[in-house]
């Protein structure tokens, strides 16, 4: 599946990859670092932690691994303990990770580097200790498929492609789920600002807001259990 996945530069100096199948980038082409950042980083993990000591997070559509990444950096600027389940269930060949500028320039490039490959590396299922406070696992398992506690996570990325390209991944029957899985406070942000699926998380019994979306976005979505 990942034969024909082709690098493309976006317009910050970042990489994303284009999918020719679904004829979808995995990032904006506007800035794959600074929509990640915007979106996951400022509009998730920076509210999550002003509201819970631990993070755990799930990251529905883990992708090249560019917000797992951002987040390690973060954890470790910071000093809080992390807990980090990226789900994948089509991952991107170590090849073209090893291409992915991503480390370079986020800065602390060697260490980055380092765990950004573990990330990719590790086996399905199995836990990794990044660094001192952040805790890594990988699974393959379509999110229809995965089986998690309620009340497990506190915080969500979620990131799969786009509802013209995977409908059945923005249906109230997911966002329940992932309603579910989450704490009371959980948050769970995501790029799609679609009217539908705004109405399919509130049906959901989330609580939902339009946030300011990055460049080439007008708006993003931060969704609160």
């Amino acid at each position: 599946m990942n034969v024909r996945i082709q690098i493309l530069l976006t317009q910050d100096g970042s990489h994303t990859l284009v999918h020719p199948e679904l004829d979808e980038t995995y990032h904006s082409v506007h800035g794959a670092i600074q929509e990640s950042k915007h979106v996951f980083i400022q509009a998730g993990f920076t509210k999550a932690i002003g509201l819970h000591q631990t993070i755990s997070l799930l990251e529905v559509g883990f992708g090249t691994g560019l917000n797992a990444l951002l987040t390690l950096n973060e954890v470790n600027d910071m000093n809080i303990a992390a807990h980090y389940t990226g789900l994948e269930p089509y991952p991107v060949s170590e090849k073209l990770v090893a291409e992915l500028n991503y480390p370079q320039r986020i800065g602390n490039a060697q260490v980055l580097k380092n765990g950004f490959m573990l990330m990719h590396q590790i086996g399905t299922g199995v836990q990794h200790q990044l660094s001192p406070t952040f805790t890594f696992e990988k699974r393959s398992d379509r999110f229809q498929d995965f089986k998690a506690e309620p009340n497990s996570f506190n915080l969500i990325y979620y990131d799969a492609f786009s509802p013209e390209k995977v409908p059945e991944m923005w249906d109230v029957s997911i966002f329940k789920k992932l309603y579910l899985m989450m704490q009371p406070g959980g948050i769970l942000v995501t790029y799609c600002a679609k009217g539908t699926v705004r109405r399919a998380m509130q049906h959901s019994g989330f609580m939902v807001e339009r946030l300011a979306g990055p460049p080439g976005k007008r708006e993003i979505l931060r969704a609160v259990k």
